[in-house]
């Protein structure tokens, strides 16, 4: 639970750091560029930005509450939300649907027809949420690709992601288990090597972590089972955090890309700033906890 909150809060923490030193260092060249830029004409905004938020976070509120795990105690606020996770996920996704017509000229009628599914294939499965959740993207998805303008851009982009991370959640999910094992299970990789490089909670140890991380690629959510595998082989809790700070942020096709846009010495700094800041933010993490 608590490498969980530290990474989330260390995440934050990092964007305004990195932002800050990137922003120290190259000062006096964006103050030129800023200069440039103000005799250049605006760029003209397609929808003002408080209607891309919105969209954005009723997206994201959707995945949340839809994927809520039923928590230990039957009591509380959790478990309240749990009970209610179908509810508010229901709600939310009448306002993405009502976003989608206001701000993409999505047809009534098509929003209809898959709200129409959903229902139907509610009360077909004997009441079963996940299977109308499941259809209501489906339907989503199909009017989406084959619409056109930007409701076309937005599913081309997301099938495209999801062709390049799903192989590689799988295949990580894989590797990690073949070569990390789990808690209690020796895999390929002998819990004595973990120990050794990423073992208890020096500075070697942290840097160490830090640089693997970003030289490594994390696909989405493949870091869970390769950090549990790592745990369970004897890697301390502040080399952990500097992984999971390190390996998200950065990755070699990642560094190639930001090279290509910014350059060698901005990237230097930007990459250098990460694994510093991830090698400090888990030495301490260790320490404490």
């Amino acid at each position: 639970m608590e490498l969980g909150i530290a990474r989330a809060v260390g995440a934050i923490l990092f964007s305004v750091l990195v932002g800050l030193i990137m922003a120290f260092v190259f000062r006096h060249e964006e103050k030129e560029k800023s200069k440039k830029q103000m005799i250049m004409p605006d760029e003209v905004a397609v929808r003002p930005l408080w209607q891309n938020i919105v969209y954005f976070g009723l997206m994201v509120l959707i995945l949340v509450f839809a994927n809520w795990a039923k928590p230990a105690i039957e009591n509380g606020l959790w478990a309240f939300i749990f009970n209610a996770k179908w509810i508010i996920t229901t709600v939310l996704s009448i306002a993405l649907g009502w976003s989608l017509i206001k701000f993409f000229g999505m047809k009534i009628s098509q929003l209809f027809i898959i709200t129409a599914g959903t229902v139907i294939l509610y009360f077909v499965s004997g009441g079963n949420t996940m299977i109308s959740f499941a259809g209501g993207v489906i339907g989503l998805s199909y009017f989406t690709s084959t619409a056109e303008g930007e409701l076309k851009d937005w599913f081309d982009s997301t099938w495209g992601f999801t062709k390049q991370i799903l192989p590689l959640m799988f295949f990580g999910i894989l590797i990690a288990g073949s070569f990390l094992g789990r808690p209690g299970h020796e895999g390929f990789i002998p819990s004595e090597w973990i120990e050794t490089l990423v073992g208890g909670n020096s500075i070697w140890s942290n840097l160490f972590a830090a640089v693997s991380g970003a030289l490594m690629y994390f696909a989405t959510l493949t870091e869970v089972p390769i950090l549990q595998g790592l745990i369970g082989s004897g890697m301390g809790k502040g080399p952990a955090l500097s992984l999971l700070l390190a390996g998200p942020a950065l990755s070699l096709p990642n560094m190639l890309v930001i090279n290509s846009v910014m350059g060698l010495k901005k990237t230097s700094v930007f990459v250098g700033s990460v694994v510093i800041l991830s090698t400090i933010a888990g030495y301490f993490f260790g320490i404490f906890f």
